[in-house]
């Protein structure tokens, strides 16, 4: 077990400390010489990591060679840069461009363990698999592992504005510092290539989704080509959010209409400038016609019109346009959550080939659970491209424990019986349900200035969770949870179960404790620091609670039904019918699709009232017993982060607890009903939380 040393969490899950000595002496036994090109930048950063991990793991630098010299050895390449890899050519080129493997055998009578890959990003990304198994401690005899992204693009998206605001941003300001690039190569851009290569992450998209048109002007496409140069190595490519009407703001012309000429000339020549100075630009993120931002709806035009324009634009250099489904009308509908199919399901196969659909993992807005998106599995025509939340907008910032692994993995493991049982999310994205060749996952990045990277150091789970589950969807949260605990505070079995029960307790205790039976949309206005189920009034009926909860003396919950808004008609029959039947509808969506009686019996044979109160007690009982373990970790996590994530903890209780009592008091305004024996009442009456204000909150949108 790795010395328990004070630490600051920005090492993240690649610490390498030492390891138990017989274990550190049996690896160095097999790696202490490793032979590996050294001509390209990519090998050069495959060089490096191995030597400080192997020198930080294992106490010793390793020999670094680039010709064996016989005896065991570590060999890094790939069948044209090294002669021991031609020996795997075959294996080699069945894993694609970024696959790789990893295999003990015997090349000239010698041991040798090989990263082998076709391409030097794949050497790359074998040698951070390489140094995972190291620190959790696993056995290298034997080891024969081949791997393969499954996913094409899997990308962070980073909210930040160029005045260095995030928004939905806890962890500090933006990490790039518009003001001082391109000349200042801050070492930590290099430090956040590292990590995102560690996990297979091969593209950031470096500005809000709210675009500002400046982001595509000259000065600032020389900043962004100078984090590109810095990101090239660790096979990461660099997108930008466009604004739709930047022809208009930046060009001087009338219109942003994708049919005219003239704006058509526009985009191929901005195109043009990009690739100039960025020349493995990945290419373009658009928010079009939602939340006020200009689109080509604005011209009578449809979605299809506005993202082939920039396709057209983009395709002569192999970009790609991840155009979002995350809209609504300026008029209130009947149901917001069903606006994106609406709009996009008609557009099937009217795409570009360079074109993917972005799609929310579920068909409001990353809230603490919701149903999988129903276009999942309704446009077999067209890539469709996950979009999931890494920072925390709905889920406690960045102070409340939530691992989001499960969330993933609930909605990636849905099925959308599209094609019949077996047609999960997971295979729609990757292409493998209609044989889509581009297929692609987004993460808005919880990423910031903070020195924790994050915010805090559990949510650093949530960024590794993401970059796992991107380049294989198929994986186990738990699993995952696992190598993160390992990695990031000690692979000693005592610190690690304690650590992963935690985690994947986490999710749900958040769920009962904000947004139980399937509730959704009850936080505070703007920010969403909170409870708010009280919320009514303002710019739009769909901003608030009351529109989403629908409680009433009678009973609670948003009818989706084919008596209701039918939003259920958008889902395949089968899953239509099961989400239709309040008897079969999985209690956790209850709420969302049906308008419940509050004396409605459920599964545990309580009323709807007294289990919907008792959820809310659950859940502060959940982080009761998280902190609980975490305590029981002091002195075997370093005090520095053990301290940070109790004080976090506490935070979290009590919120939980303001979340309860806060929720119970109005709900219970509402139906007129008593507690259920053993609750206890609110301490303060409605109006004291009603009452309260943050003006300050962050990551607001402004």
């Amino acid at each position: 077990m790795g010395s328990v040393r004070a630490e600051d969490g920005y090492a993240l899950w690649m610490r390498y400390v030492p390891l138990a000595p017989a274990l550190a002496a049996d690896y160095r036994t097999r790696l202490g010489e490793v032979v590996a090109p050294d001509t390209t930048a990519t090998q050069r950063a495959a060089r490096e990591e191995l030597q400080r991990g192997l020198s930080g793991l294992t106490g010793y630098a390793p020999h670094m060679t680039t010709v064996a010299a016989g005896g065991p050895a570590l060999v890094l390449g790939t069948p044209q840069s090294s002669r021991l890899v031609a020996s795997v050519r075959g294996d080699v080129e069945s894993l694609g461009d970024e696959g790789y493997l990893l295999r003990q055998t015997r090349i000239d009578g010698n041991d040798v363990l090989l990263v082998a890959a076709r391409h030097d990003i794949g050497v790359l990304y074998g040698v951070f698999h390489l140094l995972r198994l190291l620190q959790t401690g696993a056995p290298l005899a034997g080891l024969d592992v081949q791997e393969s992204p499954r996913i094409k693009l899997r990308v962070l998206d980073h909210w930040d504005n160029l005045d260095g605001y995030v928004e939905r941003g806890y962890a500090g300001n933006s990490l790039w510092d518009w003001q001082t690039l391109p000349e200042w190569r801050n070492p930590r851009y290099t430090d956040y290539a590292r990590a995102n290569a560690s996990l297979g992450i091969n593209g950031t998209v470096l500005n809000n989704v709210n675009a500002n048109a400046l982001s595509l002007t000259p000065a600032y496409l020389a900043k962004a080509a100078a984090l590109a140069d810095i990101f090239r190595p660790f096979g990461i490519r660099v997108y930008l959010s466009a604004r739709f009407s930047a022809p208009i703001e930046l060009g001087g012309l009338k219109t942003a209409d994708p049919l005219d000429p003239n704006v058509q000339r526009w985009w191929r020549d901005k195109a043009n400038e990009i690739y100039a100075r960025i020349p493995d630009f990945g290419g373009l993120l658009v928010k079009a016609n939602s939340e006020g931002q200009p689109g080509p709806q604005d011209y009578g035009r449809s979605h299809a019109d506005g993202a082939n324009l920039l396709g057209d634009a983009l395709a002569p250099h192999g970009g790609v346009v991840m155009w979002r489904a995350f809209v609504y009308a300026h008029e209130v509908p009947e149901d917001r959550s069903k606006q994106a199919y609406n709009e996009f399901v008609g557009l099937d196969g009217a795409f570009r080939p360079n074109v993917i659909v972005q799609v929310k993992n579920g068909p409001l807005d990353f809230q603490p659970r919701e149903p999988f998106h129903p276009l999942f599995g309704a446009m077999p025509r067209t890539p469709l491209m996950m979009e999931f939340q890494i920072t925390k907008e709905y889920l406690g910032f960045a102070t409340h424990l939530v691992y989001l692994g499960q969330l993933y993995e609930e909605v990636l493991k849905a099925d959308t019986q599209a094609k019949g049982l077996g047609s999960t999310v997971a295979r729609v994205i990757d292409g493998s349900l209609e044989g889509h060749v581009l297929t692609g996952m987004a993460g808005v990045a919880n990423i910031g200035s903070d020195r924790t990277w994050s915010g805090s150091h559990f949510d650093q789970a949530n960024w590794y969770a993401f970059g796992r589950l991107a380049w294989n969807p198929h994986l186990s949260a738990r699993d995952i949870a696992t190598d993160w605990a390992g990695m990031t505070f000690s692979p000693d079995p005592g610190v690690v179960q304690p650590i992963v029960a935690m985690m994947m307790a986490s999710r749900e205790a958040a769920v009962d404790y904000m947004t139980p039976l399937g509730l959704h949309h009850v936080m505070a206005r703007g920010h969403h620091y909170g409870p708010g189920p009280w919320v009514d009034g303002g710019p739009r009926a769909d901003w608030t609670s009351v529109y989403y909860h629908r409680a009433d003396h009678d009973g609670i919950g948003f009818d989706r039904t084919a008596q209701g808004s039918n939003a259920v008609s958008q889902y395949a029959p089968a899953v239509a019918r099961i989400y239709a039947d309040l008897e079969r509808v999985p209690e956790p969506l209850l709420l969302w699709f049906h308008h419940v009686p509050w004396d409605h019996r459920l599964r545990s044979g309580r009323t709807l009232w007294d289990e919907l109160v008792g959820r809310y007690a659950l859940g502060v009982r959940k982080v009761e017993a998280m902190q609980a373990a975490w305590a029981g970790l002091q002195g075997r996590v370093d005090a520095p982060r053990h301290d940070q994530v109790a004080a976090f903890l506490r935070i979290q209780h009590s919120e939980a607890q303001w979340w309860r009592d806060a929720s119970v008091a109005y709900f219970q305004s509402i139906s007129g009903r008593p507690l259920p024996a053993g609750e206890t009442e609110p301490p303060h009456p409605l109006a004291y939380y009603q009452a309260l204000q943050f003006p300050s909150a962050p990551g607001d949108g402004r």
